[in-house]
């Protein structure tokens, strides 16, 4: 069985002129958004990325196929679907054998953005290292990704449900530049600020375009991890959301609840306990992250 691409009409337009590609992930759509958030959501992700010059390609697996890029009617009914398989590296290839429809992670949306030859994606936050990873061996796979394949990753960090300190450590040991953009402290999420260094600072989109490009004249595998802050105005101190999250991770624990169905739980529950705030912050860091992939984007073309 050979593989087989599938663009949007937008997308492969872009790729017929040399336009700028930003590709985004559909997990978000399927698993991270109520209905009708999710579309109005990810149709803001898209325009956001369309009004600073570059195009989106948002990524998913339809009826077996791997489209980069969807049409409004193909990001309705995925916004609307259910049965959803939510696909990172170990399941991507059955999916697609199978003729399934699955939401692709952050790692799954990585490996099809360079099989399409897009070297920027934005995201919210990335998996990490899971609270409680020296008994059970939580690891999202993000973190093997970023260390082999090689795009742009523009997020806000790791998601804050996890364990930083032991997401940067895996990420520092794997040889992954994680770069603080404009800070010299790493974000978390829906917070600004984490008390954990940014091993790495630029200040640039084109810095940041540069730094890739030399990587992958040096032959060294693997990508970048952008860390882009929440805007200020959007952020939840760590002060009030933490308690939010510990709340959360108990109540995970006492139902049991591991592997991929723990991130959208704890979301959820976040999402509760903070009376809907941490959706909108959510939102706001998804947008910011798109703009500055857009730039990035431009600035390799």
């Amino acid at each position: 069985m050979m593989l087989k691409l599938n663009f949007s009409e937008e997308v492969q337009a872009a790729r017929d002129a040399g336009l700028p590609l930003v590709a985004l992930e559909s997990t978000i759509i399927t698993h991270g958004l109520p209905q009708p958030r999710n579309l109005e959501v990810a149709q803001q992700a898209e325009q956001q990325v369309r009004d600073l010059g570059a195009v989106p390609a948002t990524i998913a697996v339809l009826g077996g196929a791997l489209q980069i890029g969807l049409s409004r009617q193909q990001l309705e009914q995925l916004s609307k679907a259910t049965g959803v398989w939510k696909l990172s590296r170990a399941d991507l290839a059955v999916a697609i054998s199978q003729g399934v429809t699955g939401a692709t992670t952050v790692a799954a949306t990585m490996i099809a953005a360079h099989l399409a030859g897009i070297s920027v994606f934005a995201t919210g936050g990335i998996g990490g290292v899971h609270r409680g990873a020296e008994l059970d061996f939580d690891v999202s796979a993000d973190l093997e990704e970023l260390a082999k394949t090689p795009v742009i990753v523009v997020s806000a960090g790791a998601k804050a449900i996890l364990d930083l300190p032991k997401t940067l450590e895996v990420l520092e040991t794997k040889g992954v530049p994680v770069i603080g953009y404009q800070i010299n402290e790493l974000p978390a999420f829906w917070s600004r600020e984490s008390g954990l260094n940014a091993p790495l600072r630029l200040d640039t989109a084109g810095e940041i375009a540069a730094a890739f490009q030399m990587r992958c004249s040096l032959g060294i595998e693997g990508g970048q991890l952008i860390a882009n802050p929440v805007p200020q105005e959007m952020e939840i101190p760590a002060s009030i959301i933490s308690p939010a999250i510990d709340t959360a991770i108990r109540a995970a624990q006492e139902q049991g609840i591991k592997g991929k169905e723990a991130t959208p739980f704890l979301l959820s529950e976040v999402l509760k306990a903070t009376d809907g705030r941490s959706l909108e912050t959510n939102v706001a860091l998804l947008l910011n992250n798109c703009r500055l992939a857009a730039e990035i984007a431009k600035a390799l073309v």
